[in-house]
């Protein structure tokens, strides 16, 4: 049964740097692109970034482009979002997600990933 634990969340002020971090177990984890998401308050989950299973691909969303990196590391099972440059609109729950299948493409639709982690939140204050 495949598990993902994010964690790396918290309050933080805008300007300032969070990295993410998302654990994943029950499953071959380097064969699996990686996304990440994140969902504000009566707002719809959006795409923030994904990873290849590589890790030689990465794309982003055009509001964390140059700010947010995607980087994984699949001895250790764990996928990772540096988020830099905070800002208060960047305030959501963030969620890590494991692709469905086996393509090597980064996903940016959420229903091309299978399994969920609970999310972290991050609230970023002005």
């Amino acid at each position: 049964q495949v598990q993902l634990v994010e964690s790396g969340g918290g309050l933080v002020q805008a300007g300032v740097s969070l990295r993410l971090s998302c654990a994943a177990s029950g499953r071959l984890f380097s064969i699996y692109g990686m996304g990440w998401f994140r969902q504000a308050p009566g707002k719809e989950r959006e795409f923030v970034g994904g990873i290849s299973r590589s890790g030689s691909s990465t794309y982003y969303s055009d509001s964390v482009k140059g700010r947010f990196t995607i980087s994984r590391d699949n001895a250790k099972n764990v996928v990772y979002l540096q988020m830099n440059s905070l800002r208060p609109e960047d305030t959501a729950v963030y969620y890590c997600a494991e692709r469905a299948s086996l393509g090597d493409n980064v996903a940016v639709v959420g229903t091309e990933y299978r399994y969920w982690g609970q999310g972290t939140q991050v609230t970023v204050s002005s």
